[in-house]
């Protein structure tokens, strides 16, 4: 705009001087005051000042507009009609109408100004050209008179073409805003997602710097899977969305919340200190705990919860999720159903745990792990009917690592199936040397069972090792069976076929059922330590394992009392009718070759009595 007022000004005084005439000189001084006054108002309407509203910048935009046109057409016009120097009138012409067809396209997404302009323009010139009254006048003001229709054509069509990309565009930037918040939202519950959550955290985190502290829960619900597969996804949709909304109402107007992921929340609040935290992290367990009726059917959750608080455990959104993570990390290795804040030893905790994750993933190729076996006693008889094979790591550098330690490790990282496959083909290969009525027992992991082919990986490592199967008994726990999983059923059918034996370990210390113990084919229930020599041991227990020992005379079931370390618990478990027995008073765990030699003590004191027998 401002080369095309500066043009034309120049050409209007060019034409002024040459004429000398005072109407011109006149004309192109007011020209050129409305050629500064239009480029100052659009360099106004470019800073975008907030005192001055749009509709204001366009109506002086407007004004000046027509108004340069029509003194830009009257000069045209005058210099026509007075007859000056022929190359000064087309000077000032070619001027005028290229302005008129420029500002056609330069303003064609305001067809009226266009439109205007170009009538202002080129009108005077028109109508100068046919009072001339000469041939050439008239053919010049019909040919000016054609650019009307040609023009009005152009500007139409970029206008529409404008029009639909403007209106394309809307509609893009709005088909992206939704899809946007699609990307950012949970589709179950309605609350952020995980991208949704990274986004939003820094803000809530900005806002509240050095004004409040902003605590970081990171929620996991105990045993939601267990509602998502027995009773189906809809109902743990519902769940979830049951929960999510009462969370999202707790910290409503200071904080949000969010589905991290399957089972997991994150709630970030505005809070006044620690204990402030502390109560918060209670209300959010009530919310939880709090019982639903999803479908008719009553249901009752709980969660783990892991805590960051700022500026102690971070400053930004990633350091305050990864402590939170920790934290929650921690809850959960304690028991279920615990609230743990941050503290800064558990990155120490963290750090030791993955250096034994990388060093247990080695263990095996580096001959590190090897297996002892505890006898489980017959309690008539005195004589080692079992061994139950248990791993054990002495590490080069940190010594000797506890199977509590390990076992855990193995089963988050996934290296408890190959420890599994290498333990139990270890046992089957040292049972193969035992006496034929002497078996070897195998605990297992669920993920071991879970495992694709595991049964068959069991059924070839008993065959390599030369073991028949009636002489291996795998332990499983109680808690397996919470998960109503066809795979767990194929495993234990496919195995028992072909004869071995199954046994339900720790008994008593889990969710008990038995339900368990008539549907699966249990020839060994072992009664839980805390029974015999725990912390719950007393009249009642006695009582339980009586019970239970009945019970198994009854099914056919051996029964083995656990944790068994004094005389005194032997006559005990054996006068409730235990037929085994397992613990330190009988012997702890030993290498195979000295498990060997137990076996070969036994068989040569029993000869030995069977000699004095004869000879008496």
């Amino acid at each position: 705009m401002g080369i095309g007022a500066v043009t034309c000004a120049l050409a209007s005084a060019a034409v002024a001087f040459i004429s000398d005439i005072v109407l011109l000189y006149a004309l192109t001084s007011l020209l050129s005051v409305i050629a500064v006054f239009r480029i100052l108002n659009a360099s106004r309407a470019a800073e975008g000042p907030e005192d001055v509203s749009p509709v204001k910048l366009e109506l002086t935009y407007r004004l000046g507009a027509f108004a340069f046109s029509l003194v830009l057409g009257l000069i045209a016009a005058s210099a026509v009609a007075l007859e000056i120097d022929p190359m000064a009138q087309v000077l000032i012409i070619s001027n005028a109408i290229g302005y008129g067809i420029g500002i056609c396209a330069h303003n064609a997404a305001r067809p009226t100004i266009a439109f205007g302009q170009l009538t202002l323009v080129c009108s005077p010139i028109v109508i100068a050209a046919l009072f001339e009254g000469s041939v050439a006048a008239a053919f010049l003001a019909l040919t000016i008179a054609l650019l009307f229709p040609a023009m009005y054509s152009i500007v139409s069509s970029i206008f529409r073409a404008l029009r639909d990309s403007l209106q394309a565009a809307d509609r893009s930037a709005a088909l992206a805003a939704e899809m946007e918040v699609i990307a950012m939202t949970d589709p179950v519950t309605g609350l952020a997602n995980r991208p949704g959550l990274n986004r939003r955290l820094p803000e809530v985190l900005e806002q509240a710097e050095g004004l409040y502290q902003i605590a970081l829960f990171w929620l996991d619900l105990d045993r939601f899977k267990e509602v998502n597969d027995l009773k189906g996804h809809q109902v743990g949709d519902a769940v979830l969305t049951t929960i999510g909304q009462r969370l999202s109402k707790l910290v409503e107007g200071r904080g949000t919340v969010a589905r991290f992921a399957g089972d997991e929340f994150v709630i970030a609040a505005a809070v006044e200190s620690r204990p402030g935290a502390s109560l918060l992290a209670s209300q959010i367990l009530g919310e939880v705990r709090r019982a639903m009726r999803v479908e008719g059917e009553r249901i009752e959750m709980d969660a783990s919860v892991g805590i960051a608080l700022t500026p102690d455990d971070g400053t930004t959104a990633d350091e305050l999720m990864r402590h939170a993570d920790l934290a929650l990390f921690e809850a959960k290795a304690v028991g279920r159903s615990q609230v743990r804040f941050f503290d800064r030893a558990m990155t120490a905790d963290l750090n030791q745990r993955r250096e034994i994750e990388a060093e247990l993933r080695l263990a095996l190729t580096r001959e590190e792990l090897t297996v002892h076996y505890q006898p489980i006693i017959d309690l008539a008889t005195g004589r080692i009917r079992c061994f139950e094979a248990l791993a054990r790591w002495t590490h080069p550098k940190l010594g000797e690592i506890r199977p509590d330690v390990f076992i855990p490790i193995a089963e988050d990282c996934g290296a408890i199936v190959s420890l599994g496959n290498w333990l139990t083909g270890e046992a089957a290969r040292a049972a193969a040397s035992w006496p034929s009525d002497v078996r070897v027992a195998v605990n297992l992991s669920p993920l071991q069972i879970r495992a694709p082919g595991s049964a068959l990986g069991i059924l070839r490592a008993i065959r390599e090792a030369g073991l028949p199967p009636e002489r291996l008994e795998l332990e499983v726990t109680e808690n397996l069976f919470l998960e109503d999983s066809p795979h767990i059923a194929l495993f234990i059918e496919e195995l028992s076929r072909a004869g071995v034996r199954f046994a339900l370990d720790d008994f008593g210390a889990g969710y008990s059922s038995l339900g368990y113990i008539s549907q699966w084919p249990f020839s060994k229930i072992k009664v839980d330590r805390s029974f015999v020599s725990g912390a719950r041991a007393g009249r009642k227990s006695d009582a339980i394992i009586y019970a239970v020992a009945q019970m198994g005379r009854t099914l056919g079931i051996e029964i083995v009392a656990e944790g068994i370390e004094t005389r005194k618990q032997v006559r005990l478990v054996r006068a409730a009718g235990c037929t085994l027995g397992q613990g330190y008073h009988f012997g702890r765990a030993v290498p195979s070759e000295i498990a060997a030699q137990l076996l070969a003590e036994e068989r040569t004191a029993g000869a030995a009595r069977q000699a004095r027998l004869r000879a008496g």
